[in-house]
């Protein structure tokens, strides 16, 4: 299970996505557990998260990225500084 990241994709990327059509995520500091039922797409509009997979390495991640969690994956999110994505759940 992988964690795909996009560092800064271009504009035309993130049109042809229809990202800013997607529903917005915002959560403050904090480190929880998660699991994803589904694969997620998501685009950092701001913060800073480490994502460790519970079968794998820790994974920063934060504004300007474009990231994909496979379905399926468990792990831990650790919020650094707080976070506000568009999401997509496929």
């Amino acid at each position: 299970m992988e964690i795909k990241i996009e560092h800064q994709p271009s504009q035309q990327l993130l049109n042809q996505l229809g990202v800013f059509k997607w529903a917005i995520w915002q959560k403050e500091a904090s480190k929880f557990p998660w699991t994803y039922d589904s694969q997620e797409t998501c685009y950092f509009l701001e913060g800073d998260v480490t994502v460790t997979p519970d079968s794998g390495q820790p994974v920063q991640m934060g504004k300007g990225d474009l990231v994909t969690f496979p379905a399926g994956m468990s792990c831990t999110w650790e919020i650094t500084s707080d976070v506000k994505k568009h999401y997509y759940f496929a």
